[in-house]
């Protein structure tokens, strides 16, 4: 079974069983990043097509991508070791000013992370500021922006502004239940995407992956 199983208890959405899963693979000696890719990261991108079909729904979503979570905070010492040739891109995550929703943004945050990018998350009533120094102190190849409400909506519109201001070399993505295509385009965001599985597919989409 071995990797096979993670991936099974994943998509059972039982946190417990995937952590005891990996750490007895991790004891036999299995190989890491294929604990990652084929256990927990093809998992995810199980619970993202079976949302897409309407298998599953958000309180799935959300506690298959805390199986993911737990799984990879167990990995986390092994994969730093193994290099970073696992990292796909380094993203800067937030709900934009005057906003408090964060539950979109936290699946977005743990499925990008379960896709192998390094996720920093700026948390809730993120101003520009913090947008623009985050992104230049990680290096960031994405900002992320999550709005819930429409009156906190411009603001992501400042925070492109800024990073072009900047002259930052990072895309922009954009999302949250009142974000559009139409309105993404409009204020010149790179990326856009209506859920959690389409944001992971966005960020590859990219940077090339």
């Amino acid at each position: 079974m071995g990797v096979q199983s993670i991936f099974d208890a994943v998509i059972s959405l039982d946190s417990d069983k995937v952590v005891e899963l990996v750490k007895e693979e991790i004891g036999k000696g299995t190989d890491v990043s294929s604990i990652l890719e084929q256990g927990l990261i093809a998992a995810m991108d199980e619970v993202g097509k079976r949302f897409s079909e309407g298998q599953f729904f958000v309180p799935e979503m959300l506690l298959a991508a805390q199986a993911m979570k737990a799984g990879i905070d167990v990995l986390r010492p092994y994969l730093i070791r193994s290099d970073s040739k696992s990292k796909k891109g380094t993203v800067v995550i937030g709900t934009v000013k005057g906003d408090l929703h964060d539950i979109g943004k936290n699946l977005v945050a743990m499925m990008l992370e379960g896709a192998g990018f390094e996720v920093h998350d700026l948390g809730v009533d993120v101003d520009t500021d913090t947008f623009v120094n985050a992104a230049k102190e990680k290096n960031a190849d994405i900002v992320a922006m999550s709005a819930l409400l429409t009156t906190t909506m411009p603001t992501m519109e400042e925070v492109i502004k800024a990073i072009k201001e900047n002259q930052l070399k990072c895309k922009t993505m954009v999302g949250g239940a009142p974000v559009t295509q139409a309105f993404a385009s409009r204020i010149g965001a790179d990326g856009y995407s209506e859920d959690a599985p389409g944001a992971v597919e966005k960020a590859r989409e990219l940077l090339g992956l």
